[in-house]
């Protein structure tokens, strides 16, 4: 059975609709790369699948176990969130609350498994630094350690690399790759149709309404994708003139 499978949604807010008729699913071992225009409803729908909203209309079923608590989730960064005053290892430590249930501290296994994670994330040396000290990559990194204390199953990522140069994002893609041949299931969100169709082996292409869900080979020959790489080029070109 899918980790994840997505009945005919309707997500909105307000009693507004966003997108409509999104149906898909996710299985062990997928990476699925959700693309589609500002304003699509992308965001929205990584916090309906995680239990964060509800839909309009339609369902979300979770299988083979996983409840939406267990899901590792990579959000958005907001600026109070990157200037948060807390030490490294206390970020990725809180990771594990989920499993902490009503119980008021840490076990040793749970401390265990952040340092494993900090050190997968190569940043056991800053477990002492405070948080909001650190650059945009380091941040990154630290979140999605955390993110991988909560699961071992399937990570969510939300425009993990927005706001990070070139390197850092070309790392941050391979390391995100790199779980996913070590067994992770992914699912994130990202406007960069190139790294999207680089690395996921499954694309959603959302707008007002579902326009693709397949594998990426498929995506790549379908006219949604010719008409969004062609838009996403000519932004590029315009970013590239504005310099």
């Amino acid at each position: 059975m899918a980790y994840i499978s997505c009945e005919d949604l309707t997500l909105g807010y307000d009693g507004k609709a966003v997108t409509k008729h999104i149906n898909f699913n996710v299985s062990k071992g997928d990476y699925l790369c959700i693309v589609g225009e500002n304003g699509a409803g992308k965001s929205t729908l990584m916090k309906t699948i995680l239990g964060l909203q509800k839909p309009m209309s339609g369902q979300i079923v979770h299988g083979d176990g996983i409840k939406p608590y267990e899901i590792g989730y990579l959000p958005q960064q907001t600026i109070v969130q990157k200037d948060f005053p807390a030490s490294v290892y206390e970020i990725v430590l809180s990771g594990t609350l989920s499993k902490c249930g009503r119980r008021p501290f840490y076990t040793k296994a749970e401390k265990e498994l952040a340092k494993e994670n900090m050190e997968k994330m190569a940043i056991w040396d800053l477990r002492k630094k405070c948080y909001r000290n650190l650059s945009g990559g380091q941040q990154q990194r630290v979140l999605l350690a955390r993110a991988l204390c909560a699961t071992t199953n399937i990570l969510l990522l939300d425009e993990p690399v927005s706001g990070l140069d070139p390197k850092v994002t070309a790392e941050f893609y391979q390391m995100i790759y790199q779980l996913n041949k070590n067994g992770v299931t992914i699912i994130m969100v990202s406007h960069d149709i190139y790294a999207a169709t680089k690395y996921a082996s499954h694309i959603l292409h959302v707008g007002k309404k579902q326009m693709f869900f397949g594998k990426t080979a498929d995506y790549l020959e379908s006219e949604p994708y010719r008409l969004f790489g062609h838009e996403r080029e000519d932004e590029d070109e315009d970013e590239d003139d504005d310099e």
